[in-house]
Order: structure tokens, then C-alpha cells, then sequence
């Protein structure tokens, strides 16, 4: 996306360069096709700017929502975690002896382990979710931004040449 951005800044440094060195030789003509040539390329970044303002207001409420998803499962991480681990205790001191403690705590093993798999899984499924809705954003700033601009490419080739036979025709009769 960011390529795309720096090539369009090259391509409108190169065309700045072409007009200046045609302003040389074609003075007044080329002041008017390169002062509207100017103008309508200024225009046309009213709405790309528009375009990633906006996006990255979406950006940021993806993440501001990712990010409060995150904090909420980790406080439920914690709060399990102690409570295991106070159960865990609680159960070592009801123990009889050494072989009743040792089947206790196998025995909450596997519930410990179903557990972290179960918040890995809800950890996993929020970055999902935040990485298709970054994708969505992405993908709608693109098609505003870049697919639009490659469809206003013919429409602002053909009115250059119409300022061009403009700007040679009042040429013509100014001489």
C-alpha cells in the first residue's frame, strides 16, 4: 500500500520535472497546462487523505476492541489460575497421606490442562477476529483509495490532451 503511495509521489515529482523542463521551452502554454495539471492532482488527494483518516479511526477501534477482549481474558486467566491454585491447596491439606495428595493433584491436572486450552483457543479466536477486521479495513481503503484513482486515470489523460489543444490554440492567436 505504502509502495503504491511512494510511487505515486514519484510519478508526481517526475511529471513536476517534465513540466518544468517544457516550461523552459514553452513558457506561458505550459504555465497553464501545468497549473491545471496541478491543481487537479491536488484535488484528487482530498479524498485518499479523507480515505486513511478514516481508516485509521478504524484501525484504531479494532484494536481499542481486540485489546479490551485481550484484558478481559486475561483477567479470567488470572482469577483461575488462583483459584486453582487455591483448590489445589485446599485439597493437599485434606490429604491423607502422601498417595492421596499425589492422586488429588494428578487428578486436576487434566483440568488445568483443559482450562489453558480453553483460553488459549478464546486468545487465538480474538486475533482472528482483530486480523480479518484489520484485513476489512485494509482491503476498503484500498478499493477507495487506489482502485479509484486508477479509474480517474483515463478520464485525466484525455482532458490533459483537451487543455493541451486548448492551451495551443489560444497560443496561436495570441502571436
Amino acid at each position: 500500500m505504502f509502495g503504491q503511495i511512494r510511487e505515486f509521489v514519484s510519478e508526481q515529482r517526475q511529471a513536476l520535472v517534465d513540466g518544468m523542463l517544457k516550461f523552459r521551452e514553452e513558457s506561458v502554454g505550459s504555465m497553464r497546462e501545468l497549473a491545471l495539471t496541478s491543481a487537479d492532482g491536488i484535488k484528487s488527494l482530498k479524498e485518499p487523505v479523507r480515505a486513511f483518516a478514516h481508516s485509521g479511526v478504524r484501525l484504531a477501534t479494532v484494536s481499542q476492541h481486540a485489546l479490551q477482549k485481550m484484558i478481559e481474558l486475561e483477567s479470567e486467566v488470572v482469577t483461575s489460575a488462583l483459584t486453582d491454585a487455591a483448590l489445589r491447596l485446599e485439597r493437599a491439606l485434606d490429604a491423607d497421606g502422601v498417595i492421596d495428595l499425589v492422586l488429588d493433584q494428578a487428578e486436576m491436572t487434566g483440568a488445568t490442562r483443559e482450562r489453558l486450552v480453553d483460553e488459549a483457543t478464546r486468545a487465538a479466536a480474538i486475533l482472528k477476529v482483530a486480523g480479518r477486521d484489520v484485513r476489512k479495513v485494509g482491503t476498503q481503503l484500498y478499493g477507495k483509495v487506489f482502485e479509484a484513482a486508477e479509474e480517474e486515470l483515463p478520464k485525466a489523460k484525455t482532458r490533459a490532451r483537451t487543455v493541451r489543444r486548448t492551451v495551443r490554440k489560444t497560443t496561436a492567436r495570441v502571436h
